[in-house]
């Protein structure tokens, strides 16, 4: 590798751009902008028509005779990206396939990359009031004041607060008089500045937790601490058993040494509840990164993260890339979540990308759960993470019972028609509300009925833009697409034969909710789904509700399945555990597993205990029956034998690559997989030695989403450094309409 260009010489700059192009361009550095247009810069450069920002990748001499645009701005005092990061973003854009442009995009928050507002959105300012003279006897006081007992009495409180204090505290809270500020400020005595002032929404909360840990948690945080680094850890502790404790006592410990760490929830869990228990041991040097803020508020947090004023970061999978100061932990909770997972480009695991950049700054990496993914657990095997045990709940309360109920013979309640509720659950539920207690009902499938059919033809309404059938909606009345969007009114007839009744099949959670308060009028229900929770702080307003015991029976999808702790629940159900388990995914079955394991974790957490009652037509599935003894290890058991030989092999086993062809015309989206499966076959004969398995081409299981038919291909290869090839060569080379996806977490 050739060394830079003496200094003198560098007068341009390799710019990596945020758009899918190969390389950098090059512009010329104006003298004026020398001293920041450095290595990890924000700059702001022309390209053809347009202005754009991008990155700066290194300093180069410019060829001679070649003629360079300039640079147009360099907004940032200081580079935006540190070596580290950008380390780090070359690794995505190796491992994922990826243009280098497309990974640093995601290391810096949308609005740093707004070409209209360079600088990003303004800092909020605070005007401090600060003395500027001091008045250290009695006699000066005297002399400074004698007409005037008022000034003298807010110099004297700004004095007591420091020296300094915000104007609208010292107005606001000590009632002094604006006048009087000012009188001092004329006076010489004081002068007013400017202070930046970071948006925070979640200023304010502070939620302290427990100041003694158990002896299990003790035990767990101290291992962390006295291990090295080097060696990831995976805390496998039962629902309820305080993993989050173990998580802020080694942060609290890392940061009390002055380093920085990351905790990483997944998008559901990032509720004020979850924020508030950070706060409540770093304050207010916790900064939350999180698409759901405003582009103010976002920027804020960065800002102070990246200039150290605050050590440590919460958010979901884009929080991993947070500028965190000498960072010296990552904790990712939940590490078996799906959401994770970036859905577009670069398609990064954030699970995965934290363990690089632990990796790269020398960090440590705690993985958390109740149910790790069965990739987790291998690599636990292997010894390649080490694992620590949570075996007990906080105050040893027993993991709840769990009772199966199977729905092809189990007497169900004749009012409930459409809805798979059985006497057991009715009885259960109807005695909690009874006791006053609380209960959480689980239906991972939103909307009031799955989908509307003719009963005398059989047509049933599909969205003209995908090839799903669309969701019957009553709150408000409406047939909507939940892939993308399509919304038109419930018809009153067929579109076929024009029969006038039209049947609603299947079951979601707003028909579950009208049910339930059919049958349980005198009860206070909630409802926390994706409808319920799309407006800012509406998962606070309902949780809090719940934790005050103003819901008796708080009904939802997966977002009420973990995470919560409501000592007064204790009755859990799941209405119907077959939702996901049958889907045409190889992780349906471990999907179902973490699922209902976690829901039933939300039982028993109080003093009077819980039961947790199961509705399945599929008692004997191994997924269930794990997930009723609340044991990973039974499930791990029955699940990783089935994606192995002589069963078709699956991940954790082989690393898996997904292309997926698209178009909005059929023909184009299946010529488009074909040339791409003989381009693989023929890359994996010639330059691969046959290291690659092919599955495809063939249609995706939803076959049209948002107007564009799909089909795909999937590689299988026990090698890494096989997929990391054909997924780069086909990276450098990329196909129109063709996407790949590295260690995909979804196959419909």
């Amino acid at each position: 590798m050739s060394s830079p260009p003496p200094a003198s010489l560098a007068t341009a700059a390799e710019v990596i751009l945020p758009l899918p192009v190969p390389r950098p361009y090059t512009y010329h550095i104006p003298d004026g902008l020398a001293a920041r247009a450095v290595p990890g810069a924000r700059v702001l450069v022309p390209v053809r028509r347009r202005r754009v920002i991008g990155v700066v990748a290194g300093l180069v001499a410019p060829e001679p005779g070649r003629d360079l645009k300039d640079v147009l701005a360099a907004p940032d005092a200081e580079p935006a990206l540190t070596p580290p990061l950008v380390r780090l973003a070359r690794w995505i854009a190796n491992y994922y396939g990826t243009p280098l442009g497309l990974a640093l995009r995601a290391l810096l928050p949308g609005p740093l990359w707004q070409a209209g507002r360079p600088a990003g959105p303004p800092e909020t300012g605070e005007r401090v009031l600060t003395l500027t003279r001091l008045l250290p006897s009695l006699l000066e006081r005297e002399h400074a004041f004698k007409r005037s007992a008022k000034r003298r009495a807010a110099y004297e409180a700004v004095e007591a607060l420091g020296g300094s204090a915000p104007a609208r505290h010292l107005v606001a809270q000590l009632k002094l008089s604006p006048a009087v500020l000012d009188g001092l400020v004329r006076q010489g005595l004081a002068r007013f500045d400017l202070v930046a002032a970071p948006r925070d929404p979640f200023a304010g909360l502070s939620s302290p937790p427990p100041p003694i840990l158990t002896a299990d948690q003790r035990r767990v945080a101290e291992a962390i601490i006295a291990a090295s680094p080097d060696v990831p850890t995976l805390i496998h502790g039962v629902t309820g058993s305080g993993k989050t404790l173990v998580y802020l006592e080694v942060m609290r410990r890392l940061v009390a040494a002055g380093q920085g760490a990351i905790l990483l929830v997944p998008e559901i869990a990032l509720t004020p509840q979850t924020v508030a228990r950070v706060r409540g041991v770093f304050g207010d040097q916790v900064a939350v990164l999180h698409s759901g803020l405003s582009e103010g508020e976002r920027a804020d947090a960065w800002r102070a993260l990246r200039r150290g004023e605050r050590r440590v970061a919460v958010g979901p999978r884009s929080a991993i890339f947070a500028p965190v100061q000498n960072l010296g932990v990552i904790v990712v909770d939940e590490e078996q979540e799906s959401t994770y997972k970036q859905g577009t480009a670069p398609r990064y695991h954030a699970r995965d990308v934290a363990g690089v950049r632990a990796r790269i700054e020398g960090a440590r990496l705690i993985l958390g759960s109740a149910t790790p993914s069965l990739e987790a657990l291998h690599l636990v095997e292997l010894g390649r993470i080490r694992t620590l045990a949570l075996p007990e709940r906080i105050g040893a309360r027993p993991l709840p019972p769990v009772e199966v109920i199977d729905l092809r013979s189990a007497p169900r309640v004749p009012e409930a028609r459409g809805v798979p509720w059985s006497e057991a659950l009715d009885a259960a539920v109807r005695g909690a509300l009874e006791r006053r207690e609380q209960v959480i009902l689980l239906l991972n499938r939103r909307g009031f009925a799955t989908y509307l059919q003719c009963p005398a033809c059989g047509d049933v309404r599909e969205c003209p833009r995908c090839a799903i059938a669309l969701t019957v909606h009553q709150t408000p009345p409406a047939l909507r697409c939940h892939y993308c969007g399509h919304e038109e009114p419930v018809p009153i007839a067929c579109r076929v034969c024009g029969k006038e009744t039209q049947r609603m099949r299947g079951l979601g959670t707003q028909q579950l909710e009208h049910f339930v308060g059919l049958r349980f009028p005198a009860a206070r229900t909630a409802r926390m789904d994706l409808d319920t929770t799309s407006t800012k702080w509406a998962h606070h307003r309902i949780l809090e509700r719940v934790a005050r015991q103003e819901i008796d029976i708080l009904l939802g999808t997966q977002m009420i399945a973990k995470g919560l702790d409501f000592p007064n629940v204790t009755v859990v159900g799941v209405v119907d555990a077959d939702t996901g388990l049958h889907l045409p995914d190889f992780r349906a079955a471990e999907r179902t597993f973490q699922l209902v394991a976690q829901v039933a974790g939300r039982a028993g957490r109080g003093p009077r205990g819980g039961r947790v009652y199961v509705q399945t037509r599929s008692p004997e599935h191994h997924a269930i029956r794990a997930a009723a003894s609340h044991s990973v290890s039974e499930f791990a058991a029955a699940e990783l034998p089935l994606r192995a030989p002589p069963h078709p092999v699956y991940p954790p086993h082989v690393g898996l690559a997904r292309f997926v062809a698209a178009d909005e015309d059929p023909r184009v989206a299946e010529r488009a997989a074909a040339l791409v499966a003989a381009w693989l076959a023929r890359a994996n004969a010639e330059r691969l030695g046959g290291a690659l398995t092919l599955l495809g081409p063939a249609p995706c299981p939803i076959s049209r989403l948002k107007g564009r038919w799909r089909w795909h291909l999937l590689v299988k290869a026990a090698e890494p450094r096989a997929l990391g090839r054909i997924v780069r060569a086909f990276g450098a080379r990329p196909r129109r309409g063709v996407v790949v996806d590295r260690d995909p977490v979804n196959l419909l």
